[in-house]
C-alpha cells in the first residue's frame, strides 16, 4: 500500500513563506504525474501545482510566480515552495501521486 504523508504546514503572516513536503513510501519515479492541490472551507479542491516525470510543470493561475513545485527522487519527496503568501492561500494542502494516491493534507493558514 502506498503511503503519502504531507508536512510543513502552519500559520504564517501575509508575505511570508512555507515549504511543504510530500513523502512517499515508494519511488516517486514510478509516477508520471505528481501534484499539490488545496481546498479552502466551502470551496472545491483545486490544482495548485503539477509536475510530470519528464519535469514539465503546471501552476494554478492564482499561484503562478509565487509557488514552485520540485522533487527529490533520492528522498522520494515532492516539495511545494510557497512565497509571498496571501490570506487567500489559506487551505488544506494535499499531495497527489499518479492521479491516484492522496495524502491526509496539511493545513496552511495565512493571517496576521
Amino acid at each position: 500500500q502506498v503511503q503519502v504523508v504531507e508536512s510543513g504546514g502552519g500559520l504564517v503572516q501575509p508575505g511570508g513563506s512555507l515549504r511543504l513536503s510530500c513523502a512517499a513510501s515508494v519511488s516517486i519515479g514510478s509516477f508520471n504525474n505528481m501534484g499539490w492541490y488545496r481546498q479552502a472551507p466551502g470551496k472545491q479542491r483545486e490544482l495548485v501545482a503539477a509536475l510530470t516525470r519528464g519535469g514539465s510543470t503546471n501552476y494554478g493561475d492564482s499561484v503562478k510566480g509565487r509557488f514552485t513545485i520540485s522533487r527529490d527522487n533520492a528522498k522520494n519527496t515532492v516539495y511545494l515552495q510557497m512565497n509571498s503568501l496571501k490570506p487567500d492561500d489559506t487551505a488544506v494542502y494535499y499531495c497527489n501521486l499518479g492521479n491516484w494516491y492522496w495524502g491526509q493534507g496539511t493545513q496552511v493558514t495565512v493571517s496576521s
